[in-house]
């Protein structure tokens, strides 16, 4: 009888999974916020990338979608939750929307960050 205990796979799954959804929360909740400088700084970052043709030629083909690709540059996850059903069009700007995406990522509340 000495011998290994022997979980199902789907138990041993369902652990994995919560260990992985767990961990990106505490991440995602440790992080300081950002303020507006280091979004501009971020960004243009992101805008310099592009322009060096990293992001493909596609995001130089217009400023919609040099701003698409930087927006996502910035946030992945923050642009596919606000922009990419709908990305921007020309003389739009939800930019308030994306930060306050970004607030929520961290964890913190738009009272709880530096941009109040």
């Amino acid at each position: 009888m000495g011998g290994k205990i022997r979980y199902p796979k789907a138990f041993l799954g369902f652990i994995w999974t919560l260990l992985l959804l767990t961990s990106y929360q505490v991440i995602a909740k440790s992080r300081v916020p950002i303020s507006d400088s280091e979004i501009r700084h971020k960004k243009d970052e992101c805008y310099a990338d592009i322009e060096s043709g990293l992001w493909g030629q596609h995001c130089k083909s217009s400023v919609i979608a040099k701003e698409n690709c930087a927006l996502q540059c910035l946030s992945p996850v923050c642009y596919e939750l606000v922009y990419e059903s709908d990305p921007l069009e020309e003389g739009e700007r939800l930019f308030e929307e994306f930060r306050v995406q970004v607030l929520h990522a961290q964890g913190l509340s738009w009272r709880e960050s530096r941009w109040y």
